[in-house]
């Protein structure tokens, strides 16, 4: 069976760059700083559902 996916959206030009496994124990949503290439810099990324 294979595991759910979420996608992490940039905060800043809203792209959906990157996609982690989905964790059901999370109750808050994800937040990181990762590199956005449409940006060009390290920006703030969210989970989106």
């Amino acid at each position: 069976m294979a595991q759910k996916q979420i996608a992490l959206a940039c905060s800043v030009c809203g792209s959906r760059n990157y996609t982690v496994a989905a964790n059901p124990n999370r109750t808050t949503r994800l937040e990181v700083k990762k590199y956005c290439k449409h940006c060009n810099k390290h920006t703030l990324h969210r989970e989106t559902r």
